[in-house]
């Protein structure tokens, strides 16, 4: 059975859907790979590693030849077209944002898996794409924010005086924010952090960080993830994070609700209480943003009493550190095609719910509820 790997046609995105370790993988479950020439170039990864590994590198991708295909951002509805009916694709898809792309899927009647939607239990851990790339992230947010912050991280005790830590606030602690936890922490900075999850306290202090808490009661939602808070709770949310955010040197917010905006968690006003040379980093700026005024990809000045701020909103975070986010990457989908692999040929098992629930479309339906709750109300 044929496996494909597309290179990806958008410019901002550096990572690939398969290594030349994933493509091992996948060759010792009876599959034959074929990557299309350059696809993992900009992550490190050259085509003569990929033909060393088992794969056959090819110019271009045929899409009427193949029989999965793996890929990293969601398919465009054009592509979609060019697959053969019963073609499976893994990848991330963006259901809640892609909707054209879903339809174009189903209409083609292609068996698409979704890296979003890999159900958040144990034995699925091993492919769940999303903690795998927000590690890559909250990673890079703490450096971000050292590398614009106009003073040291760590304490340092010098002949010519003492200069204190940086105070690092770390509003979100999921995987994400626990990764900028340890990472600035590392980095010698005194780390505080908060998040309205009930593990999130002994979660926080496991990384070195110290547990702010507002007083207020604990709300977990589904996956793990928190869950949306009713208005008033979460101005009260913000009321009492003002000092906290003044008191940093450096907020980094990671706070994520999936398929719905992010929840605002650092307003105008928290900004304006901040001292100047502050940095302020919002991971979820793509999504709406934890930050009032945050813009993706960029960086805003905002004025306070004694100078300004910045404000940087993240864009395509885990691109920006491709080999390893690609290693990452193809090694969850590599073991999600290996659990749906019988002698050498893919065959999903629906009765399994890692396979079931990962599903985005499948024989002209869209199998994911939520997503076709969606599509059918915009239609």
């Amino acid at each position: 059975m044929k496996v494909a790997v597309k290179r990806e046609r958008d410019p901002a995105e550096l990572r690939v859907a398969a290594t030349p370790d994933s493509v091992r993988h996948l060759a010792d479950h009876g599959l034959d790979v074929v990557i299309e020439a350059g696809a993992g170039e900009a992550a490190g990864f050259t085509d003569a590693a990929y033909t060393a590994s088992g794969a056959e590198v090819v110019t271009s991708i045929d899409p009427q030849t193949i029989d999965l295909l793996a890929h990293v951002r969601p398919l465009t509805a054009e592509f979609i077209g060019r697959l053969r009916a019963g073609t499976i694709t893994i990848g991330f898809g963006s259901p809640t944002s892609e909707l054209a792309a879903v339809a174009a899927l189903r209409d083609a009647r292609v068996t698409a898996f979704a890296m979003e939607l890999v159900p958040r239990i144990s034995r699925a851990q091993s492919m769940d794409a999303l903690t795998s790339q927000a590690l890559v992230s909250g990673y890079r947010c703490a450096l971000e924010a050292a590398m614009r912050l106009p003073r040291f991280f760590p304490l340092y005790m010098t002949a010519a005086g003492t200069i204190p830590p940086a105070k690092v606030l770390v509003l979100g602690a999921g995987v994400a924010g626990l990764q900028a936890i340890a990472t600035a922490k590392r980095l010698g900075a005194r780390v505080s952090a908060y998040d309205v999850r009930v593990a999130s306290a002994d979660e926080v202090r496991s990384m070195g960080g110290t547990f702010v808490d507002l007083g207020l009661d604990a709300i977990d939602g589904a996956g793990g993830y928190a869950r949306e808070l009713a208005e008033d709770r979460a101005r009260l949310q913000q009321e009492r994070l003002a000092p906290c955010v003044a008191d940093a040197d450096v907020v980094i917010t990671t706070a994520a609700i999936p398929g719905r905006p992010a929840p605002r968690l650092v307003s105008a006003d928290m900004l304006r209480g901040m001292r100047g040379g502050s940095v302020v980093v919002d991971l979820a700026a793509e999504s709406g943003g934890n930050v009032e005024g945050s813009i993706p990809g960029e960086e805003v000045q905002v004025a306070v009493a004694d100078g300004h701020i910045v404000v940087l909103g993240m864009k395509d975070v885990p691109s920006k550190m491709p080999s390893d986010a690609s290693r990452l990457l193809a090694r969850n989908i590599s073991n999600l095609v290996a659990l749906m692999t019988v002698d050498g040929v893919v065959v999903p098992d629906f009765d399994d719910e890692v396979v079931r629930g990962t599903c985005l479309t499948h024989a002209g339906t869209v199998a994911h509820q939520p997503t076709r709750d969606v599509l059918e109300g915009a239609n």
